[in-house]
């Protein structure tokens, strides 16, 4: 990718500051890199990314999209309610802005918005930054194209074609404060 050209970049995680962080280090990233490109975050709505990332000066759309409930719950009768609605707002997110690529950095907001983009041949990656993956970035690993992780020895959760191994990736002031 040509960093004058303008590309259009789709990164989904939340939930935690465990996906969050490190999908602003990487939009931080592209946004150095590729100076002429476009950002867009997709999360859940009501969430902590909903607040972060705008914070941080990015946009940011909000799907309608939980996680399961552990414990028995009535909230677990409304996810697959929650799930095919979050597809649909996923595939017109996509159509309204056509991205080059997405990337998950992980959590329930990821997996929508993932896996509608493999299905119309948007390219797709994730990013796993724990050394044992969640349950969504397992799922997806079967639909995206790459899986960039942070450990070696990932092949016990993860196609071992799709695997590069990139490290995790770290915000700039994090960097800076240790000069």
């Amino acid at each position: 990718m040509s960093n004058k050209k303008k590309y259009k970049f789709i990164i989904s995680g939340g939930g935690t500051g465990g996906h969050i962080y490190p999908a602003l280090s990487i939009a931080d990233s592209l946004k150095n890199k590729f100076i002429n490109s476009e950002l867009l975050f997709v999360g859940s709505k009501n969430r902590m990314e909903m607040k972060i990332i705008p914070d941080r000066g990015y946009k940011i759309r909000g799907l309608n999209i939980s996680g399961f409930n552990r414990k028995v719950s009535i909230s677990n009768l409304l996810l697959p309610f929650k799930l095919i609605i979050s597809l649909f707002q996923s595939l017109i997110i996509l159509i309204k802005f056509r991205p080059n690529l997405v990337i998950g950095t992980g959590g329930f907001a990821s997996g929508p918005i993932l896996f509608v983009s493999s299905l119309i041949n948007i390219p797709t990656f994730i990013q796993e930054q724990n050394s044992y993956p969640g349950i969504t970035n397992k799922i997806l690993s079967n639909y995206v194209e790459r899986i960039c992780v942070a450990y070696e020895n990932m092949e016990e959760f993860f196609p071992k074609k799709k695997i590069i191994l990139t490290g995790n990736p770290v915000r700039k002031d994090i960097l800076d404060s240790n000069n």
